[in-house]
């Protein structure tokens, strides 16, 4: 099934990234978090928290001013996860306006990706817009995190989870363990098990995922692509395809494991 993926027609550039927020992402919406206004005057929020399980996240709506809603989640640590990388995240998402207010909110979380659907009513009018619209919505800079201008000539950095509040804030993670295991993990957010194609070769371990489920007001899949090195991964003298390499993926972070072989006991 992996030998179908023609992983060199996935376009990219050496040095240039696609996104700031994930240097593993190819193609798709940018940005840890996504907010548009939709047709119905509604408002959709995509919140990247890759790691936090489907049904752990924790949401309530600011009962004062009912302007935003605030969100948490921790991630869980699995076999062989370097407890000061697990990660807790917590946020806040919604109106930067003082003439609405939310009345309800509709969420999903789903493989380490946070959608919400926001209904608002109008309370007050407003003279900042000719239209009478409302535009004004939290984060203000929303839209920008994870763009790069492929034009500019000034080097850009990889971005910071900014809703990471304990934990690693990077997108890769790597831990040689005590049995001499190399393990890393990626984050994929959007990406089921089903869509990830981990395929060794001599010189490294590439690794590919697609979000084929694309969800209503996403704008596109979105597809990831990387690879680690056999310098970074392998056991000293052992060729890499001698290794055993074992993956999975839950909650939008691809984790692999490389072993080295059993040793020889004929000594």
């Amino acid at each position: 099934m992996a030998a179908c993926i023609d992983l060199s027609r996935i376009p990219h550039i050496p040095g240039l990234l696609h996104a700031t927020n994930n240097p593993y992402q190819r193609y798709g919406p940018k940005g840890f978090i996504e907010t548009k206004i939709l047709p119905n005057d509604d408002l959709y929020v995509r919140v990247d928290l890759p790691g936090v399980p489907d049904d752990a996240i924790r949401l309530r709506v600011d009962a004062v001013r009912q302007k935003v809603v605030f969100f948490s989640g921790e991630e869980v640590l699995g076999d062989g996860d370097n407890a000061h990388d697990v990660r807790e995240y917590s946020g806040t998402a919604g109106l930067g306006c003082d003439c609405c207010e939310i009345t309800g909110v509709d969420a999903k979380m789903k493989d380490g990706v946070l959608r919400m659907i926001l209904t608002r009513v109008k309370v007050k009018d407003h003279h900042d817009n000719n239209n009478n619209k409302c535009t004004h919505f939290l984060p203000p800079n929303a839209g920008k995190s994870g763009r790069y201008d492929v034009n500019s000539l000034v080097m850009v950095e990889v971005e910071e989870h900014p809703y990471v509040v304990k934990g690693r804030k990077d997108t890769l993670a790597t831990n040689r363990t005590s049995d001499g295991c190399f393990r890393f993990s990626v984050d994929m957010p959007g990406v089921c098990s089903d869509d990830v194609f981990v395929i060794p070769n001599q010189n490294e371990i590439k690794f590919y995922g697609e979000n084929k489920e694309v969800y209503e007001h996403d704008e596109s899949c979105r597809i990831f692509l990387g690879a680690i090195s056999n310098r970074q991964c392998c056991s000293f003298g052992i060729p890499l395809l001698s290794h055993d390499i074992a993956w999975d993926a839950e909650f939008g972070v691809l984790k692999v494991r490389v072993s080295p072989p059993p040793r020889n006991n004929h000594n």
